[in-house]
């Protein structure tokens, strides 16, 4: 291709004039001038992994808010690992000994203010922390797991400190769990499409249901619980001969932003254009409260600042508790057998 820039000159020259000769005759030096030295290729390994930074300062101390609902997408490349400097407050420290609760400030680029249960890798770094310290952090999420590492103490100088106990917060984290087989109560909530549904809608049908919110980025959080039911949908399609009465459910705990032009684009990123028994609604305040004392889930809502554990939950026909997936460590399959099995329990 290079060798014809010349001739390509040569003819801009004798057919359109000195004008676009000129033109040309730049173009063809640069051209040249590449074609004399081809860029060299580099060899990238498929084990290497990239890193994103947020553009944040080195202190942390000059966070930039976020856009609303800004996350990360389901869709990211899974070989990225991605970075981001967070500061917080420690919340809590759970007994497991490898999470930490921090109220965190907005972590731009990746989610806004929140308090979440972090994963810690070196557990060495929770020595010597306690409820109230303000501390410095690093984020580290790839498409399937998160966690934080480098936590250091800093100056609460600046930071809004933790709410006062709220007695109706408290109270949803008072869990009274039902048991199996017991019937849940009847809710209302708001689909996706606007219209206002019960769970009672789905009776004659087994119902799967989970807890998100469309702002959680922590791919083993949210993003996890839609990608078990997108692979367990997926599952009990291809089912021959399999039962056909059965619907999954994902519910906002996130009413607020979580409208539902929100919630029909987010679920567009799980389920693509087919809406086929997978619907997304949003709960008020009030049903979450009856939730929350119904089930093992556990949540509170400090200032928009939510605190919540994972609970998924298989409902028969006759919409009594069949079975209940506690953390994320189940697999889609399991979800896909249990409603299944759900789907075929008679009066």
């Amino acid at each position: 291709m290079c060798n014809l820039v010349p001739a390509l000159v040569r003819a801009g020259h004798f057919e359109h004039g000195r004008l676009l000769s000129i033109a040309l005759v730049s173009i063809g030096a640069a051209l040249l001038a590449g074609c004399e030295k081809p860029a060299s290729t580099e060899t990238q390994s498929s084990h290497s992994v990239s890193t994103v930074i947020a553009p944040l300062s080195a202190d942390a101390t000059n966070l930039v808010a976020v856009s609303p609902g800004m996350q990360a997408s389901p869709l990211d490349d899974t070989n990225v690992l991605r970075s981001f400097l967070a500061r917080g407050l420690v919340r809590n420290l759970p007994a497991d000994g490898q999470t930490v609760v921090v109220r965190h400030e907005d972590i731009p680029g990746f989610m806004p203010k929140m308090t979440m249960a972090f994963n810690v890798r070196d557990t060495n770094e929770l020595r010597g922390l306690k409820p109230g310290d303000a501390i410095t952090f690093v984020v580290k999420a790839t498409e399937e797991d998160s966690w934080i590492e480098k936590i250091r103490h800093t100056s609460t100088n600046d930071m809004a400190p933790l709410p006062p106990s709220d007695p109706a917060s408290s109270a949803l984290l008072n869990i009274a769990q039902m048991k199996t087989g017991d019937v849940l109560p009847d809710a209302e909530l708001l689909s996706e499409d606007g219209r206002a549904i019960k769970l009672s809608d789905f009776q004659g049908r087994a119902l799967a249901f989970t807890f998100i919110f469309t702002r959680c980025p922590l791919p083993d959080y949210c993003p996890r619980m839609n990608q078990h039911f997108t692979r367990a949908r997926e599952l009990l399609l291809q089912r021959s001969g399999g039962p056909t009465n059965w619907q999954f459910l994902s519910i906002s705990f996130d009413p607020e932003f979580d409208k539902p032009g929100v919630l029909t684009r987010y679920a567009y990123s799980y389920r693509g254009k087919n809406t086929d028994q997978w619907l997304f609604a949003a709960a008020p305040a009030n049903v979450m409260a009856s939730f929350v004392n119904q089930l093992d889930f556990r949540f509170a809502n400090e200032g928009g600042s939510f605190l919540h554990n994972l609970r998924t939950v298989v409902l028969d026909p006759q919409r009594r508790i069949h079975r209940q997936f506690d953390g994320n460590k189940w697999k889609a399959a399991e979800l896909a057998d249990a409603l299944a099995e759900a789907a075929q329990v008679r009066r």
